[in-house]
């Protein structure tokens, strides 16, 4: 089983991941990191979140996601962790490579 960061890596994530912020899952409460994303049109959005199912499946780590229009939003939190774990700034950070 994947661990729940620690406070000092939780404190590190506002640097590590600037764009990214902390939330709460609707389900549970356990604790995400989101980020909003906005492109062009839909299919700069649809592109993105393609390209975004292909990295999870790499990674076997997969968000909870939205999308309307032009904009994508993303969650990331490991479930069986009960919150953040090192898979999610993994794959936030894979995400940002590609934004």
């Amino acid at each position: 089983m994947t661990e729940k960061l620690t406070d000092a890596d939780r404190a590190a994530l506002v640097d590590l991941l600037p764009k990214w912020s902390f939330a709460q899952l609707k389900e549970g409460g356990a604790d995400a990191i989101e980020r909003k994303f906005v492109f062009k049109d839909f299919s700069e959005a649809f592109a993105f979140m393609t390209r975004v199912a292909l990295l999870a499946e790499k990674h076997d780590h997969h968000p909870e996601w939205s999308n309307v229009y032009n904009r994508v939003s993303v969650r990331l939190s490991t479930h069986d962790a009960g919150g953040l774990s090192v898979r999610d700034i993994r794959l936030a950070e894979a995400i940002d490579g590609i934004a």
